[in-house]
């Protein structure tokens, strides 16, 4: 699987803004709907790169006094599927076994 690590800026919040939210039990940050801004993407191959460029991305002066994040976003390919392992099997069932690649 691919993951996209991306480093965005935080969006600030007044203080109305959150009271608000917290009456209403919404949420602050919708990204679905408005993206916080993006510094820098890296994609990667794995998980275990993506981690080590998501730690590196993190050294970043604004991202270690919290002025921006670092997300490691997993990119679902339509033709491919998870594991078997990972899929739910009915009870009483086993996966199949596991092949090497």
């Amino acid at each position: 699987m691919r993951f996209l690590i991306v480093r965005t800026d935080i969006r600030t919040a007044a203080d109305d803004d959150l009271a608000a939210i917290w009456a209403d039990g919404g949420r602050l940050r919708d990204e679905q709907t408005a993206p916080e801004h993006r510094r820098q993407i890296v994609r990667a191959d794995d998980l275990d790169a993506a981690l080590v460029l998501a730690r590196a991305l993190s050294t970043v002066g604004a991202v270690r006094s919290g002025r921006q994040r670092v997300k490691v976003l997993p990119l679902h390919d339509t033709q491919c599927r998870p594991p078997a392992e990972w899929q739910e099997q009915p009870a009483g069932t086993t996966a199949p076994p596991r092949t090497t690649r």
